[in-house]
């Protein structure tokens, strides 16, 4: 049942009363496996004109409602979670770091220690603010792009950069959606809390594709979706973040391949806020 509210975005009430009414109409039969129960098709056997009939009608449906596609990535991701034993060791270790205190780990020094793997490449960090994560960028990269529609974010970044001596590291004034980068430049563009400020996230998305090279890399870093409305009014949030069904399907309309999309971080505290990391190849 948990995986069908995932899937369809419903409530338990409402996908119980649909299976009970699915179920005496003979389309879909149970199987219980411990604490779980599992639903399907019922089999072609036994079937009569009327259960034909309803499954007809029920193909015609899925061929013509516009939900079905959005249902069925949905699908695909829940079985991609399923079967990922990776991500339920990632979730159960990342849940622990931190939490008993040892000297000199923190996610800062991890962060830190795994900047020093990227290659010197082509760098833009879109929505970059101040540019906290560019700076640290910078030291490694070829060139760093930070672009944000801040003109003050701009001025401040820039003053800090040239107090640092980063010579590779350029702001530029801009928009997410329209960033001024060159066609096919980039190696590895970065969202990083920024793609829930775009008016048209899809735009956004598509933007980052062109200033990519063949090849280049993609990571988006945001909110999972939630219902903390008062984020709009105290950090300008436009979108309540973003479901990982969303960001896959943005992804692949905008023509990512190899797309990733999971949680990676559960804050504790009220609103209880959750990250999701999204990463694509152009």
């Amino acid at each position: 049942m948990a995986e069908l509210q995932d899937i369809l975005g419903m409530g338990q009430s409402r996908i119980s009363s649909h299976l009970a009414q699915l179920k005496r109409a003979g389309v879909v039969e149970d199987r219980r496996a411990g604490k779980n129960v599992y639903y399907g098709p019922a089999k072609t056997a036994g079937r009569n004109g009327a259960q034909n009939r309803v499954h007809q009608v029920m193909r015609t449906l899925a061929r013509e409602i516009p939900e079905t596609g959005r249902d069925r990535t949905a699908l695909r991701l829940t079985l991609r979670k399923r079967h990922d034993k990776a991500r339920e060791y990632f979730d159960q270790l990342a849940g622990k770091f931190g939490r008993s205190y040892v000297p000199g780990r923190s996610w800062k020094a991890l962060a830190h220690a795994l900047i020093t793997l990227l290659p010197p490449q082509v760098i833009v960090d879109l929505g970059a603010g101040e540019g906290t994560l560019s700076q640290l960028l910078a030291p490694r990269a070829r060139k760093v792009i930070a672009i944000d529609n801040s003109p003050k974010m701009v001025a401040f970044g820039s003053k800090l950069a040239k107090q640092h001596g980063f010579k590779n590291l350029e702001y530029r004034l801009g928009d997410i959606e329209d960033p001024p980068v060159q066609k096919n430049s980039a190696d590895l563009a970065i969202l990083s809390q920024a793609l829930h400020h775009a008016i048209k996230p899809e735009r956004a998305i598509g933007s980052v594709r062109r200033i990519l090279k063949k090849g280049g890399h993609l990571i988006i870093l945001d909110l999972l979706s939630h219902r903390f409305e008062k984020a709009r009014e105290l950090y300008a949030d436009r979108w309540l973040g973003f479901s990982e069904v969303q960001l896959l399907r943005l992804l692949e309309h905008a023509g990512f391949r190899e797309v990733d999309v999971r949680v990676v971080s559960r804050e504790t505290r009220s609103p209880h806020f959750q990250t999701v990391l999204a990463t694509a190849i152009k």
